[in-house]
Formats: C-alpha cells, sequence, structure tokens
C-alpha cells in the first residue's frame, strides 16, 4: 500500500473546507437565533443591537454571556404575567367588604355577622335580596315598597294600594 502525499493533501484540504463551512454555518445560524429570541424577550432596540452584536463577534464565549444576561421570559410570557396577576387583583377588589366594619361578607348575606349592619334587603314580591339603594327589584320589576312610581293615575295607585279591613258600623 502506498502512501501518496498529494491526495492526504487533498482530503485534508476538503475536510478544512468543511469544518470551516460548518463553523461559518454555526455562526451565522446563532447570531439569527439570537435576534430572533431577543426581539421575543425585549422591546429596547439597544438591547437588541448588543445582544446580536457580542454574539457575532465573540461567537461562542457571546452565546454564553447572551444566554447569561437574557431576560427570564419572553414578553408573551409577561404579558400573561400581567394579565393573571390583574385577574387576581380583580378578584380581590370584586370580593364585597361590609360597610360599617369593613369585613369581608359574602354576596348572599343580609346582616353582617360582625357588627350587625344591614347588607340587603328582600323584594317583598318575588323574596330575591336586593342592594340596600335599589328602588326597584331587577329579578321581578316590583318597586319597594314606599318608593314613588312616576306616571302612576290615582286610580291606578288605589287599586294597587292594599285594601283597608272594613270596621263595622257598630264600632262607630
Amino acid at each position: 500500500m502506498n502512501f501518496d502525499p498529494t491526495s492526504f493533501k487533498n482530503f485534508v484540504l476538503i475536510m478544512t473546507a468543511w469544518g470551516g463551512a460548518f463553523i461559518a454555518a454555526l455562526w451565522l445560524s446563532l447570531v439569527i437565533w439570537t435576534y430572533r429570541d431577543i426581539r421575543q424577550r425585549a422591546r429596547d432596540p439597544l438591547a437588541r443591537i448588543l445582544a446580536v452584536f457580542v454574539v457575532a463577534v465573540l461567537f461562542l464565549p457571546g452565546i454564553i454571556i447572551y444566554l447569561i444576561l437574557r431576560p427570564p421570559r419572553t414578553l408573551e410570557e409577561e404579558y400573561q404575567a400581567s394579565l393573571d396577576e390583574e385577574a387576581l387583583l380583580q378578584t380581590i377588589e370584586d370580593s364585597t367588604l361590609c360597610p360599617g366594619c369593613s369585613r369581608r361578607v359574602k354576596e348572599n348575606w343580609m346582616v353582617c355577622p360582625n357588627c350587625y349592619t344591614k347588607l340587603k334587603k328582600t323584594c317583598h314580591q318575588c323574596g330575591k335580596l336586593m342592594e340596600l339603594p335599589w328602588n326597584l327589584c331587577p329579578y321581578c320589576g316590583t318597586p319597594a315598597p314606599g318608593m314613588r312610581r312616576e306616571g302612576l293615575s290615582l286610580d291606578d295607585a288605589l287599586r294597587s294600594a292594599p285594601a283597608e279591613e272594613e270596621v263595622p258600623s257598630a264600632a262607630k
């Protein structure tokens, strides 16, 4: 078996070219990946430029530096986290507090068990709970007793008023 130095030289040259092409493709792909990644993680154009510049100039140490310094969450993850936080704060704000003692009360409580403050009233028609300032039941549309009704004639008012018991004439 003869050893031909020119064919070995050609083989090394081809392998070096393949290695160089691989390194160049790796470098270019890391620069592109860094650009795409930082675009999803930061809005600041200076941070984007610096991240790509560090990876382009320092290559493998640059990608390690970028991975250490990059923001931990993407902008979308930050947005989702802020929505979750806002929803949590909304549920905390929506919880009903007693106007008398400022403790949490449930929606269907009529009276605060801590300070005995009246929280709700019942509709005299359907029996469902109403807020204290409401003058009209939202469930059945009946006005609260003693509330003035607009556009009501005298006959309609007398007709809807409960009939008083007749007093016997002998008692007069």
